[in-house]
């Protein structure tokens, strides 16, 4: 079993910290720039920074779903997703970028093992990468 991640970046027209709030608002943009990849997004509690609570269904393909359940801390410019049902990590960082800001989100965790692994550690970031690619244009949009 190895470590398999993705991560993409993307410039938006945003200072750091209105990009970095709005990625830590669970109740209202969250659900506004997901992509369709996600079902029965609800906040369980909180709703805006650390301490937030969330649940949803990432269908990453027509087969392969997870169901996530995830507890965000806040920490300078980056916010953080621990999974509690799985070793899955995200984490969304915001850095000062050209007028605006540069943020990216990168996802870990940790692969099955034997060929199976292999064959996750080669496709899953792949579609992760598109995933995570929709959901960051959608930010930018909010953010314009």
């Amino acid at each position: 079993m190895g470590q398999v991640s993705a991560s993409s970046s993307i410039v938006v027209a945003a200072d750091p910290q209105r990009a970095l709030d709005a990625i830590a608002d669970y109740e209202t943009v969250r659900p506004r720039i997901l992509s369709s990849h996600y079902r029965d997004y609800k906040v369980v509690s909180g709703g805006k920074g650390a301490g937030t609570v969330v649940e949803w269904t990432l269908q990453a393909t027509e087969k392969r779903s997870r169901n996530v359940r995830a507890d965000v801390t806040v920490a300078d410019t980056i916010v953080t997703e621990r999974d509690g049902n799985s070793s899955m990590v995200n984490t969304w960082t915001v850095t000062p970028e050209d007028g605006g800001s540069r943020v990216t989100i990168a996802t870990t965790w940790t692969g099955a093992g034997g060929i199976a692994g292999i064959f996750e550690g080669i496709f899953a970031p792949l579609g992760l990468k598109k995933i995570q690619a929709e959901v960051l244009a959608n930010l930018q949009r909010e953010l314009a």
